[in-house]
Order: C-alpha cells, then structure tokens, then sequence
C-alpha cells in the first residue's frame, strides 16, 4: 500500500497531465510485454507489436538495452521517466541525457540491489552511452507507441474532461476519489494499491497525477520520494468497446444534421442527457446517435456509474475545424514506424 499524506498547501497544487506522457507511456508498454496480465485489454495492440518487432536489430536492442532496466518489479530507476517529458518526447530524453552521472550510478546501484542489472548498466555514468540509450527509446517509441497516438491522447483528452467534471461538481474529494478502483482518498491520505508498503509525504509540494494507457490496474510512483511527487494511474476500465462496425458503413450513417449538431454538441465534453436535451431528443435516441459517432471513430464515450460523458476524438475535432486551418501538433499523426523490435521478453510480475 502505498499511502499519499496531503497537506492543505498540496490541494491546490494538485495537476493532472494535459497530454500523454510519451516515457510514461514507453515504460509501461513494456510492462505489458512482460506480463500476460490484462492482456485482454491490450489483445490488438500486443498482436500488432509482436509483429512489428519480431526479429529486428531494434528488438535486439531494446530486449538488451530497456527491459532490464524496467523490469515489471518493485524497483527501476527514476532518471528514466523525468517530469520534462510532460513537454515532449524531445524533452524527456535530453533530460535523461543531461541526468547527473551521480544520481546515474545511484539508481543503478537500487536496481541492482532490488531486480539484478546486467553488468554494462553502469556504462550509463557515461553521457555517450545515455544518448545511446535515447536513441533506442525513441525509436521503440515510434514502432510501438506512436501509430497509438491518436487514440491515446483522445483517452487522455476524455479524462481531463471527466475530472474536470468532477472537481466542478464534487470538489477535491471527488476528484481523487474517482481516480481509480486501485485508489481510495481517506482524507488527508490517498491510498494506492501499490507493490510495496510505503508512505509519501507531500509536504506542499503537490501531485502530478497522469493518467496512462498502457499502465495496468497498478498505479506507479516515483522511488526517490525526494522528486517531484507524480502518480501514474491506469486509464483502462470504463471506457466502452471500441467500434466493431466497418468504418465505411459507420461514416454513411454518420450523414444527416442531427448527428452533426450531436457532433458539435459534444466538443467540450457532454453526458447522454445532456446531449439529449441540447438536441431535443430522447436519451435513447441520443444513445443511438452517440453509438453511430463512436463507431465511426469521432468520439469516444466513459462510464462512471450511471453516467457516460462523450468526448471528441482528434478525427471528431478535425471534422469540425474549419476548411483550411492547420492541425495542432497533437492531431498530426506519428510518422510510420522505420525500425522494427525482437520478440518480447516475459519478465517478473509486479
């Protein structure tokens, strides 16, 4: 267990991530690689990585270079998953880069300590072999995690939405108490189901709460309970079925000025009834209208308890921009992957 003592200074620094975290999201996809569990939820997307990095020189590096040093275990190194890296991929590795050889060679001593590491793992006290090391990560990152891009950072656009709801509605009780089923908030303390039994104390520092798509039931915290406090938490769990649908039916019904406005109605985040009500329709009429969206692949749709909130896709809102105006950055799709991954290795379980 794993408890997060607030104090009345850290209510106010709480932060949740705007956008996916792309180290974040690299570490726990390996995760995934290394365990069977909850591979239902991943079934697709671990079929297609297999494929994608089965007998490559990158899988060769990434099995020697990344999997040890992020083993599904109680411990791996902080430096790995740097707080810049909410800035971007770009960011996050010249943070790894620029880690003090020192704070190197301490976290790789825990790991040794806790998991094992292979014996070139203190090459990494050297800034040579750390931008090595960047450069694998990066192009895992685009053979694995980037042709999900869309998709995860709609996830990730839906839960902002969600909690900013329900912060508006119930305030910080609500919003950390409705993180997660592996979360429960026992006011001044946040406790998380977690690998180890630890405390960590805020101290008016505040917490960056970032939610992940590849991260499993489990939350993950920082080690060095000196660094900013962060608490990753899985997105996984109450989101409805993907389309099942051909694409091309869905769109040719998708036509027509009620699912337009249905469209439009949901760009900042709307409920079944809401929706309903701004349409003038019935909620089972707006249910079927919000089913044609999802399965035509421009909104994405959460339950918590009896409530559902649709959300825009990146496709849903560039539906809606008008002709000629440029993307944002978050909306251009990651290039196509150039370097492909051996197969995966299967690890220790959390």
């Amino acid at each position: 267990m794993l408890r997060i003592h607030f104090t009345s200074e850290d209510f106010g620094r709480i932060r949740l991530a705007r956008h996916p975290d792309p180290l974040w999201e690299i570490t726990c996809s390996l995760h995934r690689l290394q365990t069977k569990r909850g591979r239902w939820a991943f079934a697709d997307w671990h079929r297609t990585t297999r494929a994608t990095l089965a007998g490559t020189p990158l899988g060769a590096a990434v099995r020697r270079l990344i999997v040890p040093l992020v083993p599904l275990a109680h411990y791996f190194p902080d430096f790995l998953t740097p707080p810049e890296a909410a800035d971007g991929l770009d960011r996050g590795l010249a943070a790894i880069i620029d880690t003090p050889a020192a704070r190197v060679a301490h976290e790789i001593d825990l790991l040794d300590q806790t998991n094992g590491c292979p014996a070139w793992a203190p090459t990494l006290l050297d800034r040579t072999a750390r931008e090595e090391l960047a450069k694998v990560l990066r192009a895992y990152h685009d053979a694995v995690v980037a042709p999900h891009h869309d998709r995860i950072c709609a996830m990730v656009a839906g839960e902002r939405a969600l909690r900013a709801r329900e912060t508006l509605d119930t305030g910080i009780d609500g919003l950390l108490g409705s993180l997660s089923p592996a979360i429960r908030w026992q006011p001044p303390v946040l406790h998380v189901d977690y690998v180890d039994d630890r405390d960590l104390h805020l101290g008016g520092r505040g917490l960056r709460l970032v939610p992940s798509y590849f991260c499993w039931q489990t939350p993950i915290s920082l080690a060095d309970s000196t660094l900013q406090p962060v608490l990753v938490y899985p997105l996984h769990g109450s989101w409805l079925p993907a389309p099942v649908r051909p694409l091309d039916a869905s769109l040719a019904a998708l036509l027509g000025k009620t699912r337009a406005a249905a469209l439009r109605a949901v760009a900042l985040g709307a409920t079944t009834t809401e929706l309903a009500r701004s349409l003038g329709v019935s909620p089972a009429t707006a249910t079927h209208h919000t089913a044609v969206l999802r399965d035509a692949g421009l909104i994405m749709s959460r339950r918590l308890n009896n409530t559902v909130l649709h959300t825009l896709t990146p496709l849903g809102a560039a539906m809606l921009r008008p002709v000629g105006l440029p993307r944002t950055p978050a909306e251009h799709p990651p290039p196509p992957p150039e370097l492909r991954l051996s197969s995966p290795v299967e690890g220790r379980s959390a």
